[in-house]
């Protein structure tokens, strides 16, 4: 009962720092902030976030004409309940990685509140990619595997975030992921866990278990090669790339999935 209680209060806490949805006082009553445990409910706070926008594109995609308007509907919806808060991440780790120098001048970009033009690029593309994959999954399975593919991604795509946070040490010190803490061992493994378990509905909606296993391991293989090149560039995480690692997940796990159909 104990730890029911404890992953509920998690769950709040997760659903409160990911989107801008009202979340009751009482779950932060004595807390101190810190989501170091709480991020292995990550997945499932991207799952309920998404769950209104992944209905709006299953209502609206009836009409073949509405798709592409109802895929890119349910993606500025997303945005809006989480505050831009990830895409916010990509613009600034899209502008700092590759226009800035080096180390220093890649966190002095990153900082900055002014978006630049890969910031601009990698906006665009983030709704243009995932908009294009939810609209041919409409078209190869039904509407119904276009929203439950987003609400997957949603899902395992925070996951990963949480897997990048824990992977890197911070490269500043200060921030907001600084201020949350680091992700626990045990969290990180939970986040994963839950993240492809909120994955398996895709396998009655059409999509096979090869498609789906391919699928996971593209969005592993690419939180890993940006990883990678982010601890080459700047030695460690910052907020704005575990919010990059979201949406680069979020547009290779869409995209595998028409792919590998």
């Amino acid at each position: 009962m104990q730890n029911a209680r404890d992953f509920m209060n998690d769950l709040a806490r997760s659903v409160a720092f990911l989107s801008r949805l009202p979340v009751p006082a009482r779950f932060f009553l004595g807390h101190d902030g810190s989501v170091s445990r709480a991020c292995r409910a990550f997945p499932l706070a991207g799952w309920l976030i998404a769950l209104i926008p992944a209905l709006v594109l299953m209502l609206l995609a009836s009409w073949p004409e509405a798709r592409l308007m109802a895929c890119l509907l349910s993606l500025v919806l997303l945005a809006l309940m989480t505050g831009g808060l990830h895409e916010d991440g990509l613009a600034d780790s899209v502008d700092g990685l590759f226009g800035g120098r080096d180390r220093d001048h890649a966190l002095t970009i990153m900082k900055d509140s002014r978006i630049g033009s890969f910031g601009v690029i990698g906006l665009i593309a983030s709704f243009g990619l995932r908009a294009s994959a939810l609209v041919a999954l409409c078209g190869l399975g039904s509407n119904g595997l276009a929203a439950l593919a987003l609400a997957a991604a949603a899902s395992f795509s925070r996951g990963l975030m949480v897997w990048h946070w824990a992977k890197l040490p911070p490269a500043r010190q200060g921030g907001t992921a600084v201020a949350m803490g680091q992700p626990e061992a045990k969290a990180t493994r939970f986040a994963l866990g839950l993240g492809t378990f909120l994955t398996l509905p895709l396998l009655v909606s059409g999509v096979s278990p090869l498609s789906l296993l391919a699928s996971l391991g593209l969005s592993l293989g690419a939180a890993h090669i940006f990883t990678t090149y982010v601890q080459r560039k700047i030695g460690g995480h910052t907020g704005d790339t575990i919010g990059a690692t979201q949406q680069i997940t979020e547009m290779t796990l869409l995209f595998a999935l028409v792919v590998t159909f």
